[in-house]
């Protein structure tokens, strides 16, 4: 099916002429997108596939340390996604320990779960901020801060141009809209975020998601921010109750076929094709996350169980198993602030956990030692450790770019 999605316009820069291409409003249009037929089939196994990862969220104790674990998948993956090279265990240890070999890349990471935090906590409050531009500016302003790249002006929408593969314009693979006709662009989006449309929501965050990315509104950090947007607006429109669903680890095993689609949107307005692989992602993302929550449940009950069968096991042993799904890995200090004990008896608890199997220490010092819940991480961090050398040019090939 082919529709007209947008308008190229001719600027000059750099004495080369340049096409960029401006989006029109959403909806499609001309023919209007309808879910019908295979692309109804696929909404439906995507909504019931959503269903069960509520259900799964629900099975654990406590939804905090479910949280704390998707949300730094998500963020170290969405990182990747962008050239850095820390993994989860990097992010883990920094937070237990604040020690990394990869300082910067971490402090990426650390900056997309704090934008995340920031942003739930904005839509959540009473008179907060909604999901909006301004939202969306603060959310890239947290994302840059202090990072590489980060004097492309965070939290500004850009005033120049950008572009997506080659080394300039003139050979770019994609040339967003010119800079000025950014503004209006992003007010129309939000403005039909907030619509009545009467697509489904899941549709309308497969939309939104490449609206924004066509527009491409930052010099910097756009990726992260398109992929933070379906987070929020999945909760918004309450297909969950909390952000679970996460879609980078399935665009990074299918990048090319990411890429591609949004190609075919822009040139040929393949609404269509677009919605049924997003939807296959949501699918594939909620088993994922289905799969990852019975596994770590069902770790922590054998390992409760095993705890508790230890002649020698403690108070505070118990209290601090409990906690390792939010903290699942400790320094001794760490562990007596988490308990509220002194050294030695912190001291008693890691040795407990450590003499069941549940804790290793992972340093090999015999000072300012660290405690890994090795098994639990093991699970947690499946997909997210990276090759040296794979993530170094974003996705790579003909999209490397300016204003990720």
């Amino acid at each position: 099916m082919t529709r007209t999605t947008g308008t190229y316009r001719t600027t000059v820069i750099g004495g080369e002429r340049i096409r960029a291409f401006v989006p029109r409003p959403l909806p499609p249009k001309r023919p209007v997108l309808r879910i019908e037929g295979k692309l109804a089939r696929c909404h439906a196994e995507a909504v019931t596939a959503i269903g069960r990862l509520e259900v799964a969220g629900t099975m654990v104790p406590s939804p905090d340390w479910f949280l704390y674990g998707f949300v730094r998948k998500e963020a170290v993956v969405s990182s990747q996604i962008e050239g850095t090279q820390a993994t989860l265990e990097d992010v883990i240890v920094y937070e237990a320990a604040q020690q990394s070999e990869r300082p910067a890349d971490v402090e990426e990471v650390c900056n997309y779960v704090d934008a995340l935090a920031f942003a739930r906590a904005e839509l959540a409050r009473a008179h907060g901020l909604p999901l909006c531009v301004r939202l969306l500016c603060a959310i890239h302003r947290r994302l840059m801060k202090g990072v590489r790249r980060s004097g492309k002006r965070p939290g500004e929408i850009r005033t120049s141009q950008n572009w997506l593969g080659g080394t300039r314009p003139g050979n770019a693979h994609y040339v967003p809209p010119p800079h000025e006709t950014v503004p209006d662009l992003l007010a129309a989006l939000e403005t039909w975020i907030h619509s009545d449309d009467p697509l489904p929501p899941l549709v309308k965050a497969a939309l939104a998601h490449v609206q924004f990315e066509t527009i491409h509104p930052f010099l910097d950090g756009n990726g992260r921010v398109g992929r933070l947007l379906v987070t929020l607006l999945v909760e918004h429109w309450n297909l969950l109750s909390s952000p679970l669903l996460y879609l980078s680890l399935s665009f990074k095993r299918q990048r090319q076929e990411y890429y591609r689609q949004l190609d075919t949107v822009r040139m040929g307005g393949d609404w269509e094709g677009w919605v049924s692989f997003f939807l296959e992602c949501v699918c594939e993302s909620a088993d994922d996350g289905v799969s990852t929550a019975r596994r770590l449940f069902s770790l922590v009950g054998a390992d409760r169980r095993r705890l508790s069968d230890l002649k020698s096991v403690t108070v505070s042993a118990i209290r601090l198993f409990e906690l390792l799904p939010q903290h699942p890995m400790v320094t001794l200090s760490k562990a007596m602030e988490l308990v509220g004990a002194s050294k030695p008896t912190a001291g008693k608890a890691i040795n407990a956990l450590t003499k069941a199997g549940i804790l290793a220490e992972i340093t090999g010092k015999k000072r300012d030692r660290i405690y890994a819940y090795r098994a639990y991480l093991d699970v947690l961090a499946e997909d997210t450790r990276t090759v040296p050398g794979q993530a170094a040019h974003g996705f790579g090939g003909a999209y490397s770019m300016s204003g990720r």
